[in-house]
Order: C-alpha cells, then sequence, then structure tokens
C-alpha cells in the first residue's frame, strides 16, 4: 500500500506494553529519522488491556495511540507473536478487499483476526481498488464524478462485507488505498466524488471511513476539501510521508485544523527491514493517533413533486410524464424567465445538521444547462446550477449543506436562468450526514 513504493503494503498496531528485544541493528529514539534497516525505540505505549477484554473483538483499530507496521502479506501466526513480544510496534493493517491487490493471503482467515485481537493487536482493515483516474495503477476509477461516486459506493460495499466475513465489525474504520497520482482539477474532482461515495455508503453500513494516500497527491487533497460542501468529509486519513519522523504531523499536504481529533495515521518510513525475535520482515513504519467513533445515524427522505405536502409551484408550472427518466408518475417544467418563480420542495427534518442534497430529474437535450437549484441552509438560500440536458434519469449529488431543524421549503427550483430550455423539478432527497 505505499503510496512511492511500487510493492503493496500491510499495517498492524497492537496495544501492549513493548517487550526489551535484540534487534539488526541499533534503535533509534522514537520521533526522529532512523536510518534504513533499523527500528525505532518503541514510544509510550497504552496501558495494556486485560485479557477479558481483548476477548471481544471490539472497532478496529479503536481508539490507540503509537506505533504500527505494515508489509505486503498478513504474517503468520509466528511470525506475529515474535513480533507482539518484542518489537515497539502494536498494530496490523490487513488487505481486506480490493481488485488491486497483488499479495496472496494464506493467513488472513476470521480465526487469525480473532486470535490477533485476543492477543492485543489493533487491526487496520484496507481495501485496495478503485484508483486515481489520472495515476498509473489499475483498476481506474471513472473520470466522471458521478460514476465515480457510484464506484466508492460499490467498494464501501465490498469492504464492509469483506470486514465482516473475517469478523471486524461495525464501528471499525476501513481504509481505502488510493495509491500517488498527479493531481489536477478533474482528476481531483473525481477522487473526492469517489471517496463521497466510499464515506456515504460506510456509514450507512455503520463503518467509518478512512483513506491512505501519498501526501503529495491524495492527502493535499482531501485536506484541501475539508471545507467543500460539495464532497462528503472523512472520518480518518493515513498520510504517506516518508520523512522519519513518528509523529502525525501532516506538514504542508494537511494543515494542523484539520482531520486535529484523533483522526490521523501517519506512514513515516518504507522499505526497512528489522528483526525482532529472531523473525526478519521488510515493512514500512507508522504512527497512529486515532480514536473509536460511531457513524452518524442514517436518515434520509425523498420528495417527489406528487408527495403530498410536500411541493408548490406558480400557475406557469406544467406537469409532464413525456421522458422515462422521470422520478414517479410525471414532473413539473417551466420556461426560463428574469424572475424567481421557485418551486419548492417542501419536508421536516429532525434535527439541525450537515445533510447531503441529492435531486432526480430527466435529462433532454431541449431541457436547461443552468437550472438554478436553491438549498434553504441556515445561513440563507444557496444557489447550484445544474445541466439538465445531461446526467438525468439518478441522483445528482448538490453537496453537503448545514439545514434547519423543523418543517419549511428546504429545496427549491427558480426560473431564473441564464440558460436557455425548459428548467424542471423532479424529486429532491435530502440525507443526514
Amino acid at each position: 500500500m505505499r503510496a512511492i513504493a511500487t510493492a503493496l503494503t500491510f499495517l498492524t498496531v497492537v496495544a501492549a506494553t513493548a517487550v526489551p528485544a535484540t534487534a539488526s541493528a541499533v534503535p533509534a529514539r522514537a520521533g526522529t529519522p532512523a536510518a534504513a534497516g533499523t527500528p525505532a525505540v518503541a514510544g509510550p505505549q497504552p496501558a495494556a488491556e486485560s485479557q477479558s477484554a481483548l476477548a471481544a473483538v471490539g472497532p478496529q483499530p479503536g481508539t490507540f495511540t503509537g506505533k504500527g507496521f505494515d508489509t505486503c502479506t498478513a504474517p503468520s501466526q509466528a511470525a506475529m507473536d515474535a513480533w507482539l513480544a518484542a518489537s515497539p510496534y502494536r498494530a496490523v493493517g490487513v488487505y481486506i478487499s480490493g481488485g488491486s491487490r497483488t499479495c496472496a493471503q494464506p493467513n488472513l482467515t476470521a480465526t487469525w483476526v480473532a486470535d490477533q485481537t485476543r492477543k492485543g493487536w489493533r487491526l487496520i482493515p484496507i481495501e485496495l481498488g478503485y484508483q486515481a483516474p489520472c495515476g498509473t495503477r489499475t483498476p481506474k476509477m471513472s473520470a466522471d464524478p458521478a460514476t465515480a461516486r457510484g464506484q466508492g459506493r460499490t467498494a464501501a460495499d465490498s469492504a464492509a462485507a469483506a470486514a465482516a466475513a473475517l469478523g471486524i465489525g461495525a464501528g471499525s474504520t476501513l481504509y481505502n488505498d488510493i495509491e500517488q497520482y498527479p493531481s489536477n482539477a478533474s482528476c481531483r474532482a473525481a477522487v473526492l466524488s469517489f471517496l463521497s461515495g466510499w464515506v456515504e455508503r460506510l456509514h450507512t453500513r455503520g463503518y467509518l471511513a478512512g483513506m491512505y494516500s501519498s501526501g503529495s497527491s491524495g492527502i493535499t487533497d482531501v485536506c484541501a476539501a475539508y471545507h467543500d460542501t460539495r464532497y462528503l468529509r472523512l472520518d480518518q486519513i493515513w498520510i504517506a510521508w516518508w520523512n522519519g519522523v513518528a509523529d502525525t504531523d501532516g506538514g504542508t499536504y494537511c494543515a494542523d485544523d484539520r482531520y486535529a481529533d484523533q483522526q490521523r495515521l501517519h506512514q513515516y518510513a518504507g522499505d526497512v527491514t528489522e528483526t525482532w525475535g529472531g523473525v526478519t520482515m521488510k515493512i514500512d513504519r507508522n504512527y497512529l493517533d486515532v480514536r473509536a467513533g460511531t457513524p452518524p445515524a442514517s436518515w434520509s427522505v425523498t420528495v417527489d413533486n406528487a408527495t403530498a405536502g410536500g411541493f408548490t409551484a406558480g400557475a406557469a408550472w406544467g406537469t409532464s410524464a413525456y421522458s422515462a427518466q422521470r422520478h414517479g408518475a410525471d414532473y413539473r417544467f417551466a420556461a426560463p424567465v428574469a424572475s424567481s418563480d421557485v418551486a419548492w420542495f417542501r419536508t421536516t427534518l429532525p434535527a439541525t445538521g450537515a445533510y447531503e442534497v441529492s435531486v432526480w430529474y430527466p435529462a433532454d437535450p431541449g431541457y436547461n444547462d443552468r437550472t438554478p437549484y436553491l438549498v434553504a441552509t441556515t445561513t440563507g438560500n444557496r444557489s447550484v446550477a445544474v445541466d439538465q440536458r445531461t446526467g438525468g434519469g439518478r441522483w445528482v449529488s448538490l453537496g453537503v449543506f448545514t439545514l434547519a431543524a423543523g418543517t419549511g421549503d428546504k429545496v427549491g427550483v427558480s426560473r431564473w436562468s441564464a440558460g436557455t430550455g425548459y428548467v424542471v423539478a423532479d424529486a429532491v432527497r435530502i440525507t443526514r450526514i
């Protein structure tokens, strides 16, 4: 899973006190660069957990601050036991799913997972599948943001199913590995849309959503989009930046105020060979500062133009069932004019908070290429233009907005468009994030 090297990796973190050991070289101080092949002295470790607590597999990696390592294939039980007794590492990252995995996983079973967590290892479950459309790795996600978002949902379904089959239950964080790519505007939009689908679907399945990538590409992009309401925010980030420092600093790649609440992992060295307890492995070194969390409760409402009490429009708005791409029996349409004349979708929201707003419309070459959707946020109406000549017959996300609790007009379609062709109001979906 390296963002710099071509080989894949595997990460592990455990919560138990390290036992002094003989390594293949003299250890360096924790938090300072170490020479290649030189293990670092263990930093502060969390208190050892009781045997009864470890017997129950909880969320992975859960709450943990300390060192981990990754290597391509899940190590044997003998290797895991040797490193648990002698190394400073207390976590293991496992490639559980994804079409881009190249290493065999003969050891990775539900029994292996149960044994590691029972003995004290923390697991970091990894999906290695779709890669950036502008990168060199395959398979590639679509360059079309809407399609990429759907692929993110598919990847989340695959990862969640694989995690459940291995006994890695809900509440765990699953990490999507997107290797280094030469970022540009269109590629960035595809990656961020893919990750939005990843976040959305994992939350509905009870998992937290993480992402591993190079500091110079994926991490830079997600941190730059931290406040961008068009995309859903990850729960944790895993920064690949081989600066040799065992901490979770993101340098120039990610500002300190983003993903700041125990939401970071840092791969700080790679392709090093270490020996602990007589077992030698080639690994990457990682430092984690993460905590367990609960995915937002799933809540969603769909309002069609025919929903009783859920839609109002003026006399200029016609009704049509012309397009087979419509949502429900029909949709509403009107010619653009230099006045708002908004058709409003009305519903009741359970609480003030962040909601993703998606819209459904039939597409047609004769419809408007700049249809103004209005979202009634807590700070006023936000306008988002949508090209209704393409991308119809599916849910299209307008972004994530802070909406007020209670009943009211939440999303509207305005006739005041700079484009040409009919503006269409068909259906909206509002989902709590």
